[in-house]
């Protein structure tokens, strides 16, 4: 029973560590700054078109 629950925490924890890496590992700031910068200003579609 105790080596269950050791498993257990041991992928609860392998778990938490994959999220914080993928939270934490993405682009750097500079670069996502300059991304949305360079992307186009999308306006929402108008909803003239009713039934």
């Amino acid at each position: 029973m105790l080596l269950i629950l050791l498993e257990a925490l041991g992928a609860g924890c392998i778990l938490v560590l994959i999220v914080w890496w993928t939270m934490f590992s993405g682009r750097s700031e500079a670069e996502h700054e300059e991304a949305s910068e360079q992307a186009p200003h999308l306006t929402p579609p108008d909803d003239t078109h009713t039934r």
